[in-house]
Formats: structure tokens, sequence, C-alpha cells
């Protein structure tokens, strides 16, 4: 599934959408980055409550489909805008890391 649709099929709020083709499979929750590197899996939805901009690059390297924010987390326009430039779709939620994760399951 796309993205795009990912987000039509949840309902989760976009905060930067630059790659809406982008393919959406399976997920990964965690907030240690060195464990996602290692073993979110390409194209996952990546659950997570981390706002800095190590997320860009995690997200980066980790080829995740999109980062998730759970529990209502914002990200400052600096973190945005990079991942604007890098090409990575990270989405919100105001529900529990949990909670996402059972809305994700339900779509894909």
């Amino acid at each position: 599934m796309t993205a795009e649709k990912f987000v039509e099929s949840t309902g989760f709020k976009v905060v930067c959408m630059p790659n809406p083709e982008r393919n959406i499979s399976g997920a990964y929750i965690g907030d240690l980055l060195s464990w996602v590197m290692g073993r979110a899996e390409s194209d996952n939805v990546w659950i997570t409550i981390m706002s800095n901009s190590n997320i860009v690059a995690v997200a980066t390297l980790a080829d995740v489909g999109c980062i998730l924010l759970a529990e209502g987390v914002t990200l400052d326009s600096e973190v945005v805008a990079l991942a604007a430039e890098k090409g990575v779709n990270i989405l919100s939620t105001d529900v529990s890391c949990y909670d996402a994760a059972i809305e994700v399951s339900k779509v894909i």
C-alpha cells in the first residue's frame, strides 16, 4: 500500500509527505535509535515518540516507509524541513504507540 493510501485508510495526520507513493508494509515500534536502525525493516511504519532530527537520519538508514509520531508528539519546523528534503514521510496521531500499532495492523 502507498503512504498516501495508508493515510486515507487510517486517518493519521500528515506532518510531512514528500513521498506519497512510498510503499508501506509492516510496522516497528521503538525509541532506541540503534535498535530501530538494526531491526526495522524496509517499508515499515516506524512508530515512535522521538522528536529530534535524528529520527530523519534513522528513517533514511533503515529505509522505513514512514515515521508515525504517537501520543501527540510534535516536531520543530527544522525537523519537518529536513524530512521533506530527505524524502521521509512523517505522520502523527494522539493515541498511544500500542493503539497506533493496532490501527496499523488493521490496514496492513
